[in-house]
């Protein structure tokens, strides 16, 4: 369904759909989906108006376990509803589920009459970002990939196993493999064929290095739409994988003997009309302002790192020499690099940015790449340092990454650029669910250490 279809229209075409039912779901701040069905009836209204949605889906983790720390939301506000606003323009039907109609919302927040964006709404966030740089006369433009590994289980399989030893569904280290996609080309086919038409083109479909791991690059596409399309994405391979027997898993790192899942983010900037990134007579390809884009990504990666990696899991992929870079490096076409300079022809040149995981919440992740790059491009930072070459040759003293979940939160929370970009409410709420999963991990009780110390301490 065109994105640019009048509302009168949209309304129409759910008024016209089969059944009585319509699909609505919004983002935790982990990048979750959650939502419900309503009634056509119901819809219209909120359609209108706006509906109901209990604010715990911004007071619990992923597990559904209320956090204990924060402010705007919490036991002691007793979790009343929020409103949620659905965004007509991202009107899709969903092909596995007997086309129902489906859209997006955004949390917003009543008082006296007026409305405003939900200060911790995650696509709020990102529209936050935007605006600033509608400001700047510039648009970005988003294309995101990820990598995830696909696994031969059910949920009940899973949890009676344990939770450990997942059975992935095919074997080896096997990139770029036809032979291994020709094994489970029924689910491939229905990634490609399923997904384009729920309105998240996939542009290429690869097996991956690692047993079961496929990559998905999602066709690129204004900011917000491409976020959109990125957690439509990850939903749908698991509502679509269900259906064969399958479970994909977006984890960062699954198994230290494999490279861990990357969600990559390629952006660049347009005045409407033309990639503003692209200047052929640079000496890199690269345009000053796509110097500066470049430059604020380099100097804000560590102030916004929980945007890129956001659980404890997150930073078991930053490994010395698997593939994720752990430096705030640049290159060109270096894929070691945090940043990948891709200055190809006048409307491809582009910025991959490859330090987040595939856990990341994709308007999370899009808002923190915008953000940063926005920083560069107001403050016209120069670009000072040189492109690495190979691995990390030219970048042996830059300091790599925290290894921790918390030691990045701290940075982020003391961060004035991330105050000044995504606001107190956020940084101050966020800051604190990342300290309640830091919390989690200091209370569990693992595996390793089960093997480790049980016997033999």
């Amino acid at each position: 369904m065109p994105k640019d279809l009048p509302a009168r229209k949209v309304l129409d075409a759910v008024r016209n759909s089969a059944g009585s039912r319509v699909k609505v779901a919004v983002s935790d701040i982990d990048g979750v989906l959650r939502g419900k069905y309503l009634h056509k009836d119901k819809f219209f209204s909120a359609a209108e108006g706006g509906f109901g949605f209990c604010d715990v889906v911004f007071g619990w983790d992923m597990n559904d376990q209320c956090y204990d720390n924060t402010t705007l939301t919490g036991w002691h506000k007793g979790f009343p509803d929020a409103v949620a606003k659905i965004d007509l323009g991202t009107y899709r039907s969903v092909p596995w589920d007997e086309n129902v109609p489906f859209f997006i919302g955004d949390f917003v927040l009543e008082k006296n009459g007026r409305e405003t964006a939900h200060p911790i709404c995650p696509r709020q966030l990102l529209k936050r970002v935007l605006k600033r740089a509608e400001k700047l006369g510039l648009q970005p433009m988003c294309g995101m990939e990820f990598e995830w590994f696909n696994f031969a289980e059910t949920p009940q399989s899973w949890a009676a196993k344990g939770y450990v030893r997942p059975e992935p569904i095919t074997p080896g280290m096997f990139g770029y493999s036809l032979l291994r996609a020709n094994q489970n080309r029924d689910f491939f086919k229905a990634l490609m064929v399923e997904m384009a038409d729920f309105g998240v083109p996939i542009e290429g479909l690869h097996t991956e290095t690692g047993p079961g791991v496929y990559e998905a690059a999602i066709l690129f596409s204004e900011a917000l739409e491409a976020a959109d399309r990125a957690i439509l994405f990850k939903t749908g391979a698991k509502e679509i994988g269900a259906r064969f027997g399958i479970m994909p898993s977006f984890m960062a790192k699954w198994n230290p003997q494999y490279p861990g899942c990357s969600g990559h983010v390629h952006q660049s900037l347009s005045d409407g009309k033309t990639n503003l990134f692209a200047d052929a007579r640079s000496k890199y390809g690269m345009s000053k302002l796509f110097e500066s884009y470049l430059a604020g990504q380099l100097a804000c990666l560590m102030e916004f790192a929980p945007m890129y990696w956001p659980t404890i899991n997150s930073y078991k992929r930053l490994v010395d020499g698997f593939w994720a870079p752990v430096k705030p490096t640049w290159g060109l076409d270096n894929r070691t690099a945090s940043f990948r300079v891709i200055a190809a022809s006048p409307k491809s040149t582009r910025l991959e940015t490859r330090c987040p995981g595939a856990d990341m919440n994709p308007y999370l992740a899009a808002a923190a790449c915008i953000a940063a790059g926005l920083h560069g491009v107001e403050k016209n930072l120069k670009l000072t340092t040189k492109p690495i070459h190979g691995t990390n040759v030219g970048g042996e003293n830059v300091p790599r990454a925290p290894r921790t979940l918390i030691e990045t939160t701290r940075n982020f929370k003391a961060s004035r650029l991330a105050r000044d970009w995504f606001g107190d409410d956020f940084v101050d709420h966020f800051a604190a669910t990342r300290d309640w999963e830091w919390r989690q991990w200091l209370d569990g009780v693992t595996d390793w250490e089960l093997k480790r110390y049980f016997e033999i301490i």
